[in-house]
Parts: structure tokens; C-alpha cells; sequence
């Protein structure tokens, strides 16, 4: 709505707009909508006209803190054809908007297992539908999340996924609140291989590394750490190797691993 919206208004100063607008990429079945805002665009209403104040206030609030990636970025490019000054505030803030970090296909903001996370970190995600009208270029990582029965389906069917596909996966399980992640990322990146190098790009052996860590996606780098410790509230296949155990995450294990086996032994 917000996108046919702010068409609409940029139609009004600019006859023929609407069917070059972002509207007219929803209309064609198969065309990325990332191509609108890739494209050069030279339209641009004349100096003379004057546009409404409130016209230039409503689509800076959108490109400040519209409903989904793709209807502040079409406010944005509407602003710079209407020559909406006033709204420079608004896209300046749009610029330092952190809600790209993490991006998501479809969001259940009343999903009750990821209720409280989507809360917490609102200022990060971004909604965009289908997910690979967001990609300027390849991804870092793809994660799927769900309960724990669907992402072991999930990672079984990735793992028989064609042998041309070079990935590795890494799996996060919650049993207790029946949560669970799968990230799919870079063949042969992990935590472990990025804790490696960092300590070698720093000159540290691995018996100067602590690592801790609560989850299958930990174990790498648990098991290159000379000082590997896992949380009390770590996974059972975690716990069960001998590694030395802190507090748990509600406990402030990581301050007390850190007190105990760091400041505490300088």
C-alpha cells in the first residue's frame, strides 16, 4: 500500500509515472525490484513546480521508518524527484538505519518463539518478499529458523542437496523452547576456522585462547581453543565432552569464564 501510495503522489507532479514506478515492477512477474533502484534514473519534476509541504513530510516518515525495505527505498527515490529538501533530515536518517542486518522472507511478528527476539532487535530486520530482490551481491550467510523438528528436516534435506553446491551448515538447537537455526554459509567457514585466524593474524598460540560457547555451532571453535568452556546452559553433546563449565547465560557465565580462567590467572 505504502509503495502504491507514494506512486500515486509522484504521479500527481509527474503525469506518467506510475507506470514506470516501483507499482509497475509488481505488475511484471519476474522483474527484480532491486533493478528500479540500479537503474539510472533522470526523472525529476521541473524547479517550478511546487510540491505540498505535508506531500514531502509524508514520504520523508516513510523512508525514515516505512513498513518494509522496499517502501522506504521507493520513498527515498520519490523525495529525490519531487525535490523534497525538507525531507533531507528524514533520509539522512534512513541512511543510518541499522534495519538490514538481518533480512527476512516472511516475519510472524506474533510468532511465540520468536516473539522476544524480533522485540529486541526491531532496529535490525528488514522485510523484503522474495527474499533475493534484497541481494547486490552474494550473501554471507542464509539462515533458516523454526521449530526443532522442521530445521532437522531442513539441515537432512541441505545435506543430500546437490554435490555442485559448496556450503557447510551450522545448527543452533533450543530443545527447551523448541527453537532451532540452520545458517548456511561459505564452505569451510566456521567459528572455528575464523577464531584460528584471527589468533594468527594476531600472533596468539592457541593455548592463549579462551572460547566459550552453548551450541553444536560452537564446537569448532571450542575445540581449537587451548582454554575451551562451555555454558550451564550448553547442550547436553557440549557438556559431555570434559571441557570446564561456567554459570549459565541468565547467570552471567561469560563474566564469570572470564574472571575465573583470564583476570584472575594474569
Amino acid at each position: 500500500m505504502q509503495i502504491r501510495a507514494t506512486d500515486g503522489l509522484v504521479n500527481f507532479y509527474l503525469p506518467g509515472y506510475i507506470k514506470t514506478g516501483m507499482t509497475a515492477s509488481l505488475r511484471r512477474v519476474g522483474t527484480s525490484i532491486k533493478g528500479k533502484f540500479t537503474d539510472t534514473n533522470d526523472q525529476i519534476i521541473e524547479p517550478y513546480i511546487q510540491v505540498r509541504g505535508e506531500v514531502v513530510a509524508a514520504l520523508g516518515r516513510i523512508a525514515r521508518g516505512g513498513a518494509s525495505l522496499d517502501s522506504r527505498a521507493n520513498a527515498a527515490r520519490a523525495l529525490g524527484i519531487l525535490r523534497g529538501r525538507q525531507a533531507i533530515p528524514d533520509l539522512e536518517q534512513a541512511l543510518r538505519s541499522k534495519d538490514n542486518q538481518v533480512i527476512y522472507e516472511k516475519i510472524d511478528w506474533e510468532d511465540p518463539r520468536r516473539k522476544a527476539y524480533y522485540a529486541r532487535n526491531r532496529e535490525f530486520i528488514a522485510q523484503v518478499c522474495p527474499l533475493e530482490d534484497c541481494l547486490t551481491e552474494d550473501p554471507i550467510q542464509v539462515m533458516y529458523s523454526g521449530s526443532v523438528a522442521e530445521m532437522q528436516n531442513a539441515s537432512a534435506a541441505l545435506r543430500k542437496a546437490t554435490k555442485t553446491l559448496e556450503f557447510s551448515l551450522a545448527m543452533t538447537f533450543y530443545d527447551h523452547r523448541d527453537f532451532a537455526m540452520v545458517d548456511v554459509i561459505r564452505l569451510q567457514c566456521s567459528k572455528g576456522a575464523t577464531l584460528a585466524e584471527w589468533a594468527a593474524v594476531r600472533g596468539f598460540t592457541r593455548d592463549e585462547v579462551m572460547a566459550i560457547g552453548d551450541n553444536f555451532n560452537d564446537r569448532e571453535m571450542l575445540e581449537f581453543a587451548g582454554l575451551p568452556v562451555v555454558m550451564a546452559n550448553s547442550i547436553p553433546e557440549l557438556k559431555s565432552l570434559g571441557w570446564r563449565q561456567t554459570l549459565s547465560n541468565d547467570e552471567g557465565g561469560v563474566a564469570a569464564a572470564i574472571r575465573e580462567y583470564a583476570l584472575e590467572n594474569l
